[in-house]
Formats: C-alpha cells, structure tokens, sequence
C-alpha cells in the first residue's frame, strides 16, 4: 500500500474503533443505569464478582483507576448493601471486599446481559476473523502502554 493509502487506512481503523467503544460504553451504561448504577458501579460489581476478597488496591489497579475513586465507588456500594469490607488476615491494613447477596443478584444480571450483548454484537463474525482482530487490538493496546 502506498503511504497515503496506509494513513486513510489507519484513521479509518481507529475511527472505527473509537465508534464501536462509544457504542459499547452507552449501550452498557443504558443498561446497569436501568439497575440504577453508574457505570464505573457496574464495572466493580462485575470485578468483584469474579474475584472476590479483593482488596481495595488490588481493585484499583484492575480497573485501572485511582485509589480515591475505589474508596469512594466502594462506600457508595456499601452505603447501597452490596459490598461488605472484611479485614484481611494477614494484614491490618487491608480489607477484602465482598458482595452482599443482593449484590451478587446484580452482578449476575449484569454479567448475564454481558454475555448476550456479546453474543449479539459478535453474531456473523468467523472465528477466524475474531481470532485476528483480537490479535490486532492487543498489538494496538501493547503500542498505547508504550507510547503512554
């Protein structure tokens, strides 16, 4: 390809890839809203959910946001009963972090309505293709943690 052809070809992309993340965030949001949650709420339910007994820290840096904002997601959620501290035993410090029950129904729905959202936007995509735009996506994401 010629390097005019290259240039149109990668705005393109990352054109492409900046509606599709847009879509998914205001499709996703739409829904946990419904459940009267924010989204980064949502998110954290979703994470705990699957890794219970996390720590505040631990949280943080999965969901790549910063210490106060976890402390504060957190004591909304507590304030909500659907997450518990619990003092981690090895370390004063620490708390692990737990869904209440009614917590867990949530994220349950929420990760249900993940998996069908899934399920519908990759519908007529071949394994194949999938299998290489995943490659390709985190090829992009290895060269945005370099440049960042």
């Amino acid at each position: 390809m010629a390097p005019m052809d290259n240039t149109v070809l990668e705005t393109a992309f990352v054109d492409e890839l900046s509606k599709v993340n847009r879509k998914l965030r205001t499709m996703f949001d739409a829904r946990v809203k419904a459940q009267g949650l924010t989204l980064a709420r949502a998110r954290l339910l979703m994470h705990l959910a699957k890794n219970e007994g996390a720590t505040q820290s631990e949280l943080a840096s999965a969901l790549e946001i910063e210490q106060a904002s976890i402390v504060s997601l957190l004591d909304a959620l507590q304030k909500k009963d659907l997450v518990v501290r619990r003092a981690v035993k090895d370390d004063r410090r620490a708390n692990g972090i737990f869904l209440t029950a009614k917590a867990r129904s949530e994220a349950d729905a929420i990760l249900a309505f993940v998996v069908e959202l899934r399920r519908q936007i990759l519908a007529g995509i071949d394994e194949k293709d999938l299998s290489a735009a995943t490659d390709v996506l985190k090829h992009v994401s290895r060269n945005i943690g370099a440049v960042a």
